[in-house]
């Protein structure tokens, strides 16, 4: 009987024990488990799904013009694009982009062929460098070729749709910082086609602004000057700038910084023979000459002499008129042995004041280099359409003016004669 008992009792504990193990098996297997996934509707999944990606991407949504600020500009990379690495081509903001190699040489050769301008020429190549530049450039329909930049959020300052036209390659900022000219650089370079004045579309400001007023220049040869020139021009609101050969090319790199941008706001007609200057005039434009080397101030009842020694004029055309002297001087009708001896006269241009009213109508501004002045031709043209020499009085003791600082003075004065409201 006693083991009877103590049988039933042992089976007892063991149904007591027994539940309670399966209990806590339970409850840990319970905490392990993952929560169950909630599936909101279509609608609600997917405006979940574009706020958190706005939020996980947000610096990779760029606003483009005349798209909604919300569409996606960057498209996303397939696993076998982002395997490849730098030898396939990466693709960001909606543009494909090469990154260089080390020892890759095409921005050293592209600066070469800037820099020179026989091979500018040759290759109907110019470099601009700087993010307003390219800007100004392109919205101007100048065509980019390459483009090299060192960071990718610089590309999202300039147009995109003209950047997919064009190669662009990125670089080390220390490539671009060591073939800059620019103390600091922006890591920006771009190469285009030679712009052409024909084909360029000048900003409707400029265009609406612009005065019956064109500037020549003749023989500058000093970058930086000729430069401030151009963008004087621009601010004055002139319609064309004419350079006549022997000046220094528009396009040289120094050039366009001194510029600011002048290149892309108004024609400029480079490389021009003195024969064809007028084509690019109205019959009704009278020619005036910056004359800011006198020093005597003749009047007009004294200038009785036809001597380039009186007016201190210089061709620059050895062939046809050296740096004349009182006794190396002979005019037309002068009767001397042999054609060598003969050449052309100095005509003789009056002179007035350049606050004295002079631009009634279509007028064109003639400024000459420091070194050599204004040449033989520039008289001729202004004597051809009664013209006059226009003087800047200066201190005595002074010899000239810097030819940049005579435009800018007579160009603006020019505007305030033709458009005295202003």
């Amino acid at each position: 009987m006693a083991a009877l008992m103590r049988s039933v009792l042992g089976c007892s504990r063991l149904t007591i024990r027994l539940p309670v193990s399966v209990q806590v098996k339970r409850d840990v297997r319970a905490l392990r488990r993952k929560p169950v996934r909630v599936i909101p509707p279509e609608s609600h999944r997917d405006e979940r799904e574009k706020r958190a990606k706005d939020v996980k991407e947000p610096a990779t949504r760029a606003s483009v013009p005349g798209k909604h600020r919300h569409d996606p500009v960057t498209r996303d990379k397939s696993p076998a694009d982002m395997q490849h690495g730098t030898a396939e081509k990466h693709q960001t903001y909606e543009l494909k982009y090469d990154r260089a190699t080390a020892g890759d040489r095409r921005l050293s050769k592209v600066v070469t062929i800037a820099k020179s301008k026989k091979f500018r020429e040759r290759h109907g190549q110019v470099l601009l460098e700087g993010q307003r530049l390219l800007a100004d450039a392109l919205d101007a329909g100048a065509v980019l070729q390459t483009l090299f930049f060192s960071r990718v959020e610089q590309l999202k300052t300039l147009p995109v749709e003209k950047l997919k036209k064009a190669n662009l390659i990125k670089v080390k900022f220390e490539d671009i910082k060591m073939w800059s000219d620019v103390v600091t650089p922006q890591g920006l370079m771009g190469i285009f086609g030679r712009p052409d004045h024909v084909k360029m579309k000048f900003p409707d400001v400029q265009v609406q602004n612009s005065l019956p007023l064109s500037l020549i220049c003749d023989n500058i040869r000093d970058p930086g000057n000729l430069g401030t020139i151009l963008r004087c021009a621009a601010g004055a609101g002139c319609s064309k700038v004419l350079l006549t050969k022997g000046c220094v090319d528009a396009w040289e790199p120094k050039v366009i910084r001194a510029g600011m941008g002048a290149h892309f706001r108004l024609p400029i007609i480079t490389s021009l023979d003195w024969d064809t200057v007028s084509n690019y005039l109205t019959e009704d434009t009278r020619v005036f000459l910056a004359d800011h080397f006198w020093q005597n101030i003749p009047t007009e009842a004294t200038c009785s002499s036809n001597k380039a020694i009186d007016y201190g004029w210089i061709s620059t055309d050895p062939r046809r008129l050296h740096k004349i002297q009182d006794s190396d001087y002979y005019s037309s009708s002068d009767e001397e042995d042999g054609e060598d001896n003969k050449v052309q006269e100095i005509p003789n241009i009056p002179i007035q004041g350049y606050s004295q009213p002079w631009a009634r109508g279509p007028s064109a501004l003639v400024v000459g280099g420091e070194t050599h002045g204004l040449s033989l031709e520039s008289l001729l043209l202004a004597e051809k359409s009664s013209g006059r020499r226009l003087f800047i009085p200066v201190v005595p003791g002074i010899d000239s003016l810097n030819s940049a600082m005579a435009a800018s003075i007579l160009l603006f004065e020019g505007r305030r004669q033709l458009k005295p409201s202003s």
